[in-house]
């Protein structure tokens, strides 16, 4: 089951969700960068093809691995050739919370990974506002929790379980990478609650890591954020910081977490390439630099197509083959 939204005034609107501004407390300069961004990214949205289901051979579409919503579906696609089991890797569409789909643009070259021997598994989760935060990181557990339970019927191999997102997926692979264990960050009555959501190996393409942060470096006249409303946290940051502290996964950096490969553009203009930065380096701080790759793309945007270049994708195939196959 598939559903499409359209991304009104992108970059507004990630303004107001994560940086506290009300559209109206925008200055000329920032609006005139969004309006900029929402044309970029519209028109990404509108001209990237999605999957095209007829070049896979071995997959089985819309399983449910929860009931609470009809989002929370998964697609399962094989390697051609093999019977596996395969290591797995789990991905996640970005799209400010409030849009994509498990079949959209974002998910085609995470699914090269089947010429490489990995199983994919792109997966649906609620979207705001409908669903507030915790709910998106909730059903990403869920799903794993539940290809945990149900990997033997699709020749997976559940002990090697990557994630992978871009964007607001970014940020969803990086939390379920760091916060192992959180009890508020997982609903076990959506199913199998004696299976672990723990990860293996996380990839991370510019997602948003610290929504504390994220003003300070996206202000330009260095003024703290006004007061505003956020549709995927459910309340304003001046309101409710403990929330956006919970929402980020650099809130959970602990020992033992899985190895991390990190990409950003230094010329993202929606998310701050300060955030991969910082990330990095507070995992480097906590488990040292074994296992933690940060890859800077100079000039690269927000959904560059640099990202998903043979090149590229090599260094994430190499990465994932060092750590999980």
């Amino acid at each position: 089951m598939r559903f499409n939204r359209t991304i009104p005034q992108f970059l507004v609107l990630f303004l107001i969700l994560f940086c506290g501004y009300g559209e109206s407390n925008l200055s000329p300069q920032q609006l005139f960068a969004a309006e900029q961004a929402n044309e970029y990214i519209d028109n990404i949205f509108s001209s990237r093809p999605g999957v095209d289901l007829n070049k896979y051979k071995r997959k089985w579409l819309d399983l449910v691995y929860a009931n609470q919503s009809p989002y929370q579906a998964l697609d399962i696609y094989l390697p051609d050739e093999g019977k596996g089991p395969f290591p797995v890797i789990v991905a996640l569409h970005g799209g400010s919370f409030v849009k994509g789909d498990k079949r959209d643009f974002q998910i085609v070259p995470m699914l090269e990974a089947l010429k490489w021997g990995y199983a994919v598994i792109p997966v649906n989760y609620r979207l705001s506002p409908q669903s507030v935060f915790p709910s998106q990181i909730q059903d990403v557990k869920a799903a794993i929790r539940w290809i945990r339970a149900n990997g033997d019927n699709y020749s997976l191999s559940t002990q090697k379980i990557a994630v992978w997102g871009d964007s607001a997926g970014g940020n969803l692979a990086a939390l379920a990478g760091t916060s192992a264990g959180v009890k508020a960050l997982e609903d076990t009555t959506m199913g199998n609650p004696e299976q672990d959501s723990r990860v293996d190996a996380v990839i991370d393409w510019y997602g948003p890591i610290n929504f504390l942060s994220m003003s300070s470096q996206l202000q330009q006249n260095k003024q703290p954020p006004r007061k505003g409303n956020s549709s995927y946290i459910g309340k304003s940051k001046d309101e409710a910081p403990e929330l956006y502290a919970a929402a980020s996964p650099a809130t959970y950096i602990h020992s033992g977490m899985p190895p991390f490969f990190i990409q950003h553009g230094n010329g993202d203009i929606v998310i701050p390439v300060q955030q991969s930065i910082e990330l990095a380096h507070q995992l480097e701080i906590t488990m040292g630099k074994n296992g933690i790759t940060l890859d800077i793309l100079d000039r690269a945007n927000h959904l560059d197509e640099r990202f998903t270049t043979a090149d590229n994708l090599d260094k994430v195939r190499k990465f994932l083959d060092a750590v999980i196959n």
